[in-house]
C-alpha cells in the first residue's frame, strides 16, 4: 500500500476535526475522499501534507510512519498537494511559479525535464511564461497550480478541490488533466465538489462526515448508493 492512514485524530484546540480517521491508497490508484463542506477534508489533506500535526494515529507512506513530519520533508518524499485555492505566488512570473516548485532536493535534477513534461501538458503556461501569475485565469491559475506541484517530482499527489470556482468546461479539462496523469502513473488524492465525476474516476473513495469515516468502497458502489445519491447528488 502506497499511503495508509491509522486511527487519525485532529483537534483544533478542544475541537475535534478527524476523529479515527482511516484510508488506503493503493499506488496508482485515484481515490476520493467526499463529504460536506466541514466535514474534515481539507483537514485530512493539510495533515498527511505535514502542515497539521495529529495528536493519535499513524500516516504510513510505503511502510514509513510519516506523522507529524515537517512539510519539507514530506514533499521530499514525493507528496505532493494542489492546495484549495491554488495558492500560486500571484506576483511572481509564471515561469519563476513553475521555479519554485522545483527547489524539492528530490527535483533539482529533474528541472529541464519537468519542465517540458508540464509545458507540454499546458501548452498555454509556455505562452504566459514572462507574465505575472496573478494576472492569468482562474484556469490557467489552476493548471499553472498542477504544473508547479509537477515540477517536484511527486509520486502522489493530494488535489484539494482542484475544480473550486472555474467555469464547467475548465471544470472538464482540469479533472481529465488528473486522469491523464493518473494514467501515466501518477497517484492521485481527490477531493473535489463535483461528486459525480469523481466518484467516476476513483478506483475507491471515502465519506467523511463530522471527521469520521461513514462510507467507503469503490468509486462505482459509492456513486450507486442511495445514501450518496441523496447526499451529494440530489437524486
Amino acid at each position: 500500500m502506497m499511503l495508509r492512514v491509522e486511527g487519525l485524530d485532529v483537534f483544533y484546540g478542544d475541537a475535534q476535526a478527524l476523529d479515527g480517521v482511516a484510508l488506503d491508497v493503493p499506488e496508482g490508484s485515484i481515490v476520493a475522499i467526499i463529504g460536506a463542506n466541514g466535514a474534515g477534508k481539507t483537514s485530512l489533506i493539510r495533515t498527511i501534507g505535514g502542515m497539521i500535526r495529529p495528536r493519535r494515529g499513524r500516516i504510513l507512506y510505503r511502510g514509513e510512519d510519516i506523522a507529524g513530519w515537517p512539510s519539507h520533508r514530506v514533499c521530499d518524499l514525493g507528496i505532493g498537494q494542489v492546495a484549495e485555492g491554488r495558492q500560486i505566488f500571484p506576483t511572481l512570473s509564471v515561469a519563476e511559479n513553475l521555479e519554485m516548485g522545483a527547489l524539492l532536493a528530490r527535483a533539482r535534477a529533474l528541472r529541464n525535464r519537468n519542465r517540458e513534461r508540464v509545458l507540454a501538458l499546458f501548452p498555454i503556461l509556455a505562452e504566459r511564461a514572462r507574465q505575472a501569475a496573478g494576472t492569468l485565469s482562474g484556469g490557467e491559475q489552476q493548471m499553472l497550480a498542477i504544473a508547479r506541484c509537477l515540477m517536484g517530482a511527486p509520486d502522489l499527489v493530494m488535489f484539494d478541490e482542484p475544480s473550486l470556482g472555474l467555469a464547467p468546461a475548465i471544470v472538464q479539462d482540469v479533472l481529465a488533466t488528473i486522469a491523464e496523469l493518473n494514467r501515466d502513473g501518477l497517484t492521485c488524492v481527490l477531493v473535489e465538489q463535483n461528486v459525480a465525476v469523481s466518484l467516476r474516476l476513483a478506483a475507491r473513495a471515502y465519506v467523511l462526515e463530522n471527521g469520521r469515516v461513514t462510507l467507503s468502497g469503490t468509486g462505482g458502489e459509492l456513486l450507486a448508493d442511495d445514501r450518496v445519491r441523496k447526499a451529494y447528488l440530489g437524486l
